[in-house]
């Protein structure tokens, strides 16, 4: 083993949208500590989840592949991981002698399934599908559960639902308990404790995964106060919101579209903020432990999230829409300071499929032929090399395939019910308050996007494409046939 092979530590978080950091030049959220880590590395300014949903983002982040690839188009639970997804980033890390560690979301199935990991301290938050499988018997596939009950002067049947907020709810409300019991202190302080378990003689591959600031939203009441006075909550709402306007649920505070009173959404927003100060936070704890552990200066730390929130931008909430607030992310990448390189701000399009190599690559590592993400360690190198020219996205949502692409400065949209469309210049209207896709000085651009689209999906199983046209009204699948086919 090189004795100059760095340890890595992967932080992801749960809908964490990627203009929400102080360095982004957010007018509310304060996240310092991640702020001084994009100092020492690069910030990815355009960095997206083509699948903006648990499940088949963190396949992304885990393979290195795209969703043609990995053939997760859409949220669904009960898909058996390995059999479906044998080449992983742990494993990889694994074969190269690395210990291997998760702690937190895996968001996998079987629960336990460790896809490479020496070990899996898990808490994936409350998912309907094991609590229902398991009947709470949550030693089965939840680690903070049983730890809570343990605690001196907690309930036997204590739970995370004891507030009553549910997991997609924008109802929020400070945390019941003390904050050392709260799930994202609780990761700090297992990541800590792991640091006394790791074993000395090898380098390390640890991967936090933070469940919030997934709802519910309920940091401590410290954090959610600090976000009360922000700026009254105002809408920010395109001129096209009528294009979904079958799906709204006006007044259900679970809906993913429908009109919510302002001062509901604005105490989301301060829950919401409020979760990402807390983890701001203990990310710093980590990181000043590992300072203490004289682990840091040999260190490549990564942040990012499996998809973001549109926490009521056109009337939306939660994710897996095209939209920047939902397919947008945070994306920072800081070599080992003792390897030094420049700190940098990047405009390129990247995506999750990219974490995998680029983490191998600043480890030394070959990166699998499966892959087809792209390393971004040049960034760090002051190497940037070539940029992705478009980024292609999707996921099976209010009963259809919403399409959409990318180069940073232009977004077409399609969906395939109906053959909604929608053009979005992103560079003077990064809201997306503007569709330009019926204006006629915009028909050529609409158009050679539009044809874009159809050669990203010619010859997929759906029949999305006929003679070369986008063709509407198709049956659609989560998953494709050639992993169905695999499992």
């Amino acid at each position: 083993m090189p004795v100059d092979r760095p340890n890595v530590l992967l932080i992801c978080v749960d809908e964490w949208r990627g203009d929400c950091l102080s360095a982004a030049g957010h007018p509310h959220v304060e996240t310092p500590h991640l702020d001084e880590l994009a100092r020492r590395g690069t910030r990815f300014e355009r960095a997206y989840s083509a699948t903006p949903t648990c499940a088949p983002a963190r396949v992304a982040l885990f393979t290195g592949q795209s969703q043609e690839r990995h053939g997760r188009v859409g949220y669904d639970d009960g898909i058996p991981f390995d059999a479906a997804h044998p080449v992983t980033l742990p494993r990889e890390f694994a074969k190269a002698g690395y210990h291997t560690q998760a702690i937190g979301k895996m968001h996998v199935w079987p629960e336990r399934s460790r896809i490479g990991f020496d070990d899996v301290v898990l808490h994936d938050g409350f998912l309907h599908h094991s609590r229902r499988a398991h009947r709470q018997q949550f030693a089965f596939f939840d680690d903070y559960v049983p730890w809570l009950r343990r605690q001196p002067g907690v309930s036997p049947d204590a739970d995370y639902f004891d507030h009553g907020v549910n997991c997609n709810s924008i109802v929020a409300r400070p945390w019941d308990k003390p904050e050392h019991l709260h799930p994202t202190h609780w990761i700090g302080t297992q990541a800590i404790e792991w640091m006394y378990r790791r074993d000395p003689t090898r380098p390390f591959f640890l991967y936090l995964s933070f469940h919030r600031p997934h709802p519910p939203y309920d940091p401590p009441a410290w954090a959610f106060e600090q976000y009360l006075g922000i700026d009254p909550y105002e809408p920010v709402v395109g001129d096209w919101e009528q294009a979904w306007a079958e799906f709204r649920r006006d007044g259900d505070y679970q809906a993913s579209i429908g009109r919510i009173p302002p001062h509901v959404v604005h105490r989301a927003r301060a829950g919401y903020y409020g979760l990402m100060t807390q983890i701001d936070l203990q990310i710093n704890r980590i990181l000043e432990s590992l300072a203490d552990f004289g682990l840091y200066d040999d260190t490549v730390v990564a942040f990012t999230s499996d998809h973001g929130e549109m926490m009521g931008d056109h009337h939306m909430f939660r994710k897996g829409v095209p939209y920047e607030g939902s397919a947008r992310i945070p994306f920072i990448v800081a070599d080992a300071p003792s390897r030094g390189g420049p700190a940098s701000v990047a405009d390129e399009v990247v995506e999750l499929r990219d974490v995998m190599p680029t983490l191998l690559d600043l480890a030394g590592l070959p990166v699998p032929e499966t892959v087809d993400g792209r390393s971004l360690a040049g960034h760090l190198r002051g190497e940037p090399g070539p940029r992705r020219e478009y980024l292609h996205g999707e996921h099976v949502y209010w009963g259809q395939s919403l399409q959409w692409m990318t180069d940073g400065r232009t977004k077409y949209v399609w969906g395939s019910a109906k053959g909604v469309e929608q053009l979005f210049d992103l560079e003077t209207d990064p809201h997306e308050l503007r569709d330009l896709s019926g204006l006629p000085e915009h028909a050529a651009t609409r158009a050679l996007w539009r044809d874009r689209l159809a050669r990203a999906l010619e010859g997929r199983e759906e029949g999305f494409v006929e003679d070369g046209e986008l063709v509407t009204g198709r049956p659609v699948t989560t998953v494709l046939e050639h992993t169905r086919a695999r499992i």
